[in-house]
């Protein structure tokens, strides 16, 4: 494809084929991305139906890479050969302009510019030859046309005066198709280049793993490596493989997945994800995630997903170029019968045709949208930053309020017990014991904190024989044929169970100092209190700063407490903050905001987060939460650090920016450009300068976005 009008063709095309939901064509990396029913010949008929609108599917195979060579190397030699064929023409152009009293013979004129025309312009006329046959026509035909129709003028002048003087005007389609010719070379440049980070992705993994098999090391590919096998990795070795940490301690450099700057420390138990860097320290990990299934690959798919898509303002643009053509074409019969008719000058007329056909071209305009979106997603990814598609990217844009969840998102997450009550006469180590029981369970930061202390002291725990979690609320489970609950005082309420006025004081004063307070019954009596405290992430409050400093308003929302979620409020300076809410009750203050016409991002990491984030205008996960919340969101954060929200916000509006900017222009162009050349002010010459300018200065002004740094980074 050359142009947003083959991109409007090849998109009509497949909307045609039985089954297809959707379709969204990118004309920046040549895909299209296809929503429609499965069946078996239903890639046959896609390919057909690209192939009958004029175009081609050589898939993404390394044939295909290999062919791809191969056509840069050819763009190159016909680039050369048509600007060493086309520079003597120029003397000819200074000749017109009064630089210089010197003429080119006109058969030797001739013999200069025929191959530039059907040898280095090949390309254009064959495109040409595919729309027509198609019933349509895009920039390629434009090209043609007009190169066609100053040559062929040009050709009948030189043959019928050969010793003469002659109005010639082969620099005129020699120097277009030589200047649209570096156009297309540039802009494929430019193009790999915007691409390059989503490549440096796909080839972190290495080709082999060293894995233990039967008492012996042994290095195998990468496909053969299964999940559960034992992988050990070297000082200095790249990770082959997303997996957990068996054995060893080391330093680990995760910069290219996660955005981390500084090293990592790893031990037992920790997680390793594939393509990240282990440093000085031997490692044996147990493989978790493989193929498609590991990190690497997800952040692949998501980013050529996003990149695939379209904004909003892309559609309208398609429709747009799928007009525009046809109207261009019309200008241009117009201006030269109006220079014929009304001037009685053919040649200038031609020449005024030919200039509004090539500055007419509408690339520029079908390469706005997709090059700043892939450049902008391979830069996000780059900072640990995952953007699903080009809607969540502009929502993300125009956020002005934000809602956190608490537990994992603005905290550590990794809440410790900082105080213990027993009732009832119970041992203290006993009501412990049954309630880290009950919560053996359980993934949630709370239950993993009391059963962290109930392995510090040595406890006992049986496995609970029955358990159901209670959103928002706790648990319910059966230990040793007791009946226990644990959670919130709302759970106590609701399953009727007494709480003395001494132990709700004592309740009173954990959450007063911001605690967050497990009640633990058995069998429908309250036998005591576990109070949890929590960590502050080091970046939360500058990340609430910097939120503020760009005028969006804050707010938290948790199950928590109100006094844990207070006080965490208080030390943050967030706007808003509510605690002891249900995930229904998230929805609905959710809709509350969105009412008042604030654009809501929601950030959450935990199951109960997920309806949240979906029922925002743009959710935000933290990609160390659930895959529930990450699938549940538009944009994923690879670290579980607050700082990159405010990041994710500015990045979004910067390549917002970079579209704006490129649409200003492409429209700049032709709107100014066809009128003046329809006038004949417009040499048809600059007129292709101008538009190989206007796709290089597209491309160009979106790779600007590779210089973003955020203030995290």
């Amino acid at each position: 494809m050359t142009c947003a009008s083959c991109v409007g063709r090849v998109d009509k095309a497949l909307r045609a084929v039985p089954g297809v939901v959707d379709v969204s064509v990118n004309l920046a990396n040549e895909r299209a991305l296809v929503q429609a029913a499965p069946r078996a010949t239903l890639a046959a008929e896609l390919a057909e139906a690209v192939r009958r609108a004029g175009y081609e599917t050589p898939g993404v195979s390394q044939a295909n890479d290999l062919a791809k060579a191969e056509k840069r190397h050819g763009d190159t030699v016909r680039l050369v050969a048509a600007a060493l064929l086309t520079a003597p023409l120029l003397l000819e152009m200074a000749a017109h302009w009064g630089l210089l009293d010197l003429h080119l013979p006109p058969l030797l004129a001739l013999a200069l510019a025929t191959p530039v025309q059907f040898w280095a312009g090949a390309p254009f006329y064959a495109a040409s030859w595919r729309a027509l046959r198609a019933r349509s026509a895009n920039m390629d035909l434009l090209v043609a046309l007009g190169t066609s129709a100053a040559y062929a003028d040009s050709a009948v002048r030189a043959l019928l005066d050969p010793t003469g003087m002659p109005a010639l005007y082969f620099e005129a389609s020699a120097v277009v198709i030589t200047l649209v010719l570096l156009g297309r070379w540039l802009e494929a440049r430019a193009k790999a280049s915007a691409a390059a980070a989503l490549h440096a992705l796909a080839r972190l993994l290495p080709a082999t793993a060293r894995v233990e098999r039967g008492g012996r090391i042994d290095e195998v590919p990468l496909e053969a490596v299964v999940i559960g096998d034992i992988v050990v990795v070297r000082p200095g070795e790249c990770v082959p493989v997303d997996g957990t940490v068996v054995e060893g301690d080391s330093e680990v450099d995760e910069s290219l997945i996660t955005g981390e700057s500084r090293p990592v420390a790893k031990s037992a138990e920790a997680r390793l994800v594939g393509g990240s860097l282990n440093g000085s320290g031997l490692l044996r990990l147990r493989a978790t995630a493989v193929g498609a299934g590991s990190t690497v690959a997800r952040i692949v798919e998501l980013v050529e997903r996003a990149q695939a898509s379209k904004a909003p303002v892309e559609k309208l643009v398609d429709r747009v170029s799928g007009l525009f053509v046809p109207i261009v074409l019309g200008l241009a019969a117009l201006t030269f019968l109006g220079w014929w008719l009304i001037d009685g000058d053919a040649s200038a007329g031609l020449a005024a045709a030919v200039a509004v056909l090539v500055i007419a071209c509408p690339c520029a305009l079908g390469l706005a949208t997709p090059t700043a979106i892939i450049v902008g997603t391979g830069v996000a990814a780059r900072h640990g930053i995952l953007i699903r598609d080009a809607d969540a990217l502009e929502q993300a844009g125009r956020v002005n309020a934000v809602v956190f969840d608490k537990t994992g998102t603005l905290t550590e997450g990794k809440p410790a017990v900082t105080e213990i009550v027993a009732t009832r006469n119970m041992p203290l180590n006993d009501m412990l014991a049954l309630a880290a029981a009950a919560q053996s369970g359980s993934e949630h930061p709370l239950a993993r904190a009391v059963l962290a202390e109930a392995r510090n002291r040595w406890l006992s725990m049986p496995p609970p024989s029955e358990f159901q979690a209670l959103s928002g609320r706790g648990l319910a489970a059966t230990v040793n044929g007791r009946a226990v609950l644990v959670g919130s005082r709302r759970l106590m309420d609701e399953q009727k169970v007494a709480i003395a006025e001494a132990t709700a004081a004592q309740e009173a004063a954990m959450e007063a100092r911001g605690e967050t307070v497990m009640h633990v019954a058995a069998d429908r009596r309250l036998i005591g209190l576990i109070a949890v405290g929590d960590t502050l992430k080091p970046t939360a409050a500058a990340a609430i700063a910097r939120l503020h400093a760009r005028g969006i308003r804050t707010t938290i929302l948790s199950g928590d407490n109100p006094g844990a979620v207070a006080r965490v409020a208080r030390e943050l300076g967030v706007d808003q903050a509510v605690g002891g809410v249900l995930p229904e009750n998230k929805l609905q203050e959710i809709a509350r905001l969105r009412r008042e016409g604030q654009v809501v991002a929601m950030v959450g990491d935990g199951i109960n987060d997920a309806p949240a984030l979906a029922a925002a205008d743009i959710g935000i996960a933290m990609g160390t939460g659930t895959d529930v919340a990450i699938n549940s969101a538009g944009l994923t954060l690879m670290r579980g650090d607050p700082g990159l929200v405010p990041e994710a916000i500015d990045l979004s509006r910067a390549i917002l920016r970079r579209i704006r900017q490129n649409l200003f222009w492409a429209f700049i162009y032709n709107l100014a450009g066809i009128p003046v050349a329809a006038l004949g002010l417009l040499d048809p010459v600059f007129a292709g300068a101008a538009m190989a300018f206007s796709s290089v200065s597209v491309v160009t002004n979106s790779l600007r976005l590779r210089r973003w740094k955020g203030e995290t980074a």
